[in-house]
């Protein structure tokens, strides 16, 4: 009974919720601190609730679509060559991004590491981050990527670390703080593209559906603990560090923990953390690669050169700042996957819903999308 239980519900959950808990958790403490923690319990309760429910129409759409195809896949399906298009679009320039936010602050918890020892600026770390993780991509090195389950532990063990280290430093008053962003139009939108990001999980719907086999139905069930899994981790984090750092909290939130607990505590968090950035890097790296090759004809080393190359050359072009980057891919990209989702959505003819309540409900939450794209074109390019 409990191998049943066990691959039929904590291995399917536990695989999304482990896709959907990646490098956007970082930032949440420092968005919470710039919009006021009542603010971010709103956008989690509301944009939450957004997010779930698109996860629970893609689950509906991979359910009514053949096996074995994943998001481009399913837009051709659906939409045809163009659906495809933006949703390849959509998987480049997203991996791409995500990849400049795993280097950004992977550099800056490597930084923090050995900056104390031998001195320099995030410069040169970065540049030893980034060669070993390309390295690993050049080669093919599925042994880092496969570590992922490691990783996690590791990274709730860090975290658990925090608390036992700096429990008697927590204040409810540092939580509560007043926003520090009280008054800006900005603060008040910057949570809506981080928790989008943090807990978008679409991508890896098909893989766990494919997971449940015969018992495919509880889908639904699976998502919804997945989601809240996710959202329940988030919180705790927020409450965890703005407890400990309050108006001191930093963009990447580990870093900024060095003056407030011990320097071994420390160390093991930002050793996590930049075993949990390098190994998303590699996983990410090496699946933008096989997109490269695979779904778009480029020839191996040319893949190699833009997975890698591009969001290093966006680095030493400037883009640095981790929380615009989160935001942007949140309310951008996934928003413009939000909407494909939908459109989707829109094609299948055996739903139960009436017609005219699944045109509302589509044109309603397009409508959201299309909100928070516009936002966040406009504060991207102020940032």
């Amino acid at each position: 009974m409990f191998g049943n239980i066990f691959r039929n519900y904590v291995l399917p959950v536990s695989t999304l919720a482990g896709s959907i808990i990646g490098v956007g958790f970082f930032a949440l403490p420092y968005v919470a601190m710039k919009a006021g923690i009542w603010i971010m319990l709103a956008y989690f309760l509301v944009v939450g609730g957004l997010v779930l429910l698109i996860h629970l129409i893609f689950g509906k759409i991979s359910l009514a679509t053949p096996d074995y195809k994943r998001f481009p896949g399913f837009a051709e399906f659906y939409l045809g060559r163009w659906g495809k298009a933006i949703s390849l679009a959509s998987v480049l320039f997203g991996s791409v991004g995500v990849l400049l936010i795993y280097l950004i602050v992977g550099g800056q918890f490597l930084t923090s590491i050995f900056q104390p020892v031998f001195g320099g600026d995030f410069f040169p770390y970065t540049l030893i981050y980034f060669s070993l993780a390309s390295a690993a991509i050049y080669f093919g090195i599925r042994a880092v990527s496969k570590i992922e389950f490691s990783v996690i532990v590791f990274l709730f063990a860090s975290l658990f670390l925090i608390l036992i280290s700096g429990f008697s430093q927590i204040k409810l008053s540092n939580i509560f703080l007043p926003a520090s962003g009280l008054g800006d139009w900005k603060a008040f939108f910057l949570p809506y593209g981080a928790v989008m990001f943090s807990l978008w999980g679409t991508g890896m719907i098909p893989e766990v559906e494919e997971m449940l086999g015969k018992k495919k139905k509880i889908i639904k069930k699976v998502i919804a603990a997945s989601i809240l899994t996710a959202a329940v981790f988030y919180l705790s984090f927020i409450f965890l560090i703005l407890g400990i750092t309050g108006q001191k909290t930093t963009e990447s939130a580990l870093s900024g923990l060095k003056n407030f607990l011990g320097h071994g505590a420390v160390l093991i968090c930002l050793s996590a953390g930049v075993m949990s950035t390098f190994n998303g890097f590699i996983a990410l790296g090496l699946t933008l690669k096989k997109v490269l090759i695979y779904d778009m004809g480029v020839k191996k080393n040319s893949a190699f050169i833009i997975t890698c190359f591009t969001p290093w050359i966006l680095f030493s072009l400037g883009l640095k700042s981790f929380i615009p980057l989160v935001s942007f891919i949140g309310g951008f990209l996934l928003g413009i996957d939000g909407i494909l989702i939908l459109l989707m959505y829109q094609k299948i003819a055996c739903l139960p819903a009436g017609r005219v309540g699944k045109n509302i409900t589509i044109w309603v939450l397009s409508f959201v999308f299309i909100l928070g794209i516009i936002y966040e074109i406009v504060y991207f390019v102020k940032n």
